[in-house]
């Protein structure tokens, strides 16, 4: 059996950026997971002290903290920095300009639209920069015909989002409103990983996909994968994978989330070649 990596999979910038300033505070805290893969976060934990707070309550007045990636509430934030700890931002730019964005927007008098995940961190985070309760979250197009929106509108999207699905709240948007702010803050490098996956998929017969189960975007590609490939398959390591999955396979494709690093990948790869060795 081959084995074969998308062209574009695992750690985006914006991760890697977030790991590398928590490696260069060693005995600090996240506030959050730093992001959403487990065995990294107790890499990080076991080889430089990097402890995890879940909430204010679980900081202290003198403790280092590291914001997570994916960002965190405007008020929380200004705790942190009224209780005098040193913070060091590792929210990804990515996030930190929607954030911006609905700040404006929402100053300036627009009904702010955002396009996502109420329950996921970094929406919590957005919608938190909004002024007053003009800000409304939907996770499709039918969300929006309950809204009390305004003339105008600014549309913003969770930076893992599926630009397809972006694209009909738009359309929705711009057939019912005189002005529509449009902001494409879908990222980039969940572009090329959801491109090279499909791609993969689409040749493959088996394809495993690595990477948190609570990441948005390692979701995104296993249900992008499943359409090119029926058994697709979502793990977070190695211990998960089943010899069965690979019974008469030809070609093994594997992607992996923005949030998978790369010793995660090589240790699946390993594992998948020693089961191929063993049914051959």
């Amino acid at each position: 059996m081959k084995i074969e990596l998308a062209s574009s999979y695992g750690f985006c910038y914006g991760v890697k950026r977030a790991i590398e300033i928590a490696e260069k505070h060693q005995n600090s805290l996240t506030y959050g997971p730093l992001i959403h893969n487990k065995d990294e976060i107790n890499r990080l934990k076991e080889g430089f002290n990097i402890g995890l707070a879940e909430g204010l309550a679980d900081v202290k007045k003198d403790d280092t903290v590291v914001i997570r990636t994916h960002g965190i509430p405007k008020d929380e934030l200004k705790a942190l920095k009224e209780q005098e700890n040193k913070v060091i931002d590792a929210t990804c730019p990515y996030v930190t300009k929607p954030q911006q964005i609905v700040a404006k927007m929402s100053a300036e008098g627009y009904s702010v639209v955002i396009f996502g995940d109420e329950n996921h961190p970094e929406i919590k985070g957005v919608v938190s920069y909004a002024e007053g309760e003009d800000a409304f979250i939907v996770l499709d197009e039918n969300d929006l015909n309950k809204l009390p929106l305004k003339s105008r509108v600014a549309v913003v999207a969770q930076t893992t989002r599926k630009p397809e699905d972006f694209l009909k709240i738009v359309n929705n948007l711009i057939l019912k409103h005189k002005e529509v702010r449009v902001f494409n803050t879908i990222c980039n490098a969940t572009f090329e990983n959801q491109d090279a996956a499909a791609e993969l998929a689409e040749n493959a017969d088996v394809m495993v996909v690595i990477g948190g189960k609570h990441s948005s975007n390692t979701k995104q590609l296993h249900s992008i994968t499943t359409r090119g490939c029926k058994d697709s398959y979502l793990i977070e390591n190695e211990r998960e994978l089943r010899e069965i999955w690979f019974k008469d396979k030809k070609l093994c494709g594997i992607s992996a989330g923005a949030s998978t690093p790369d010793w995660i990948v090589q240790n699946v790869v390993n594992r998948i070649q020693e089961i191929a060795t063993i049914h051959n």
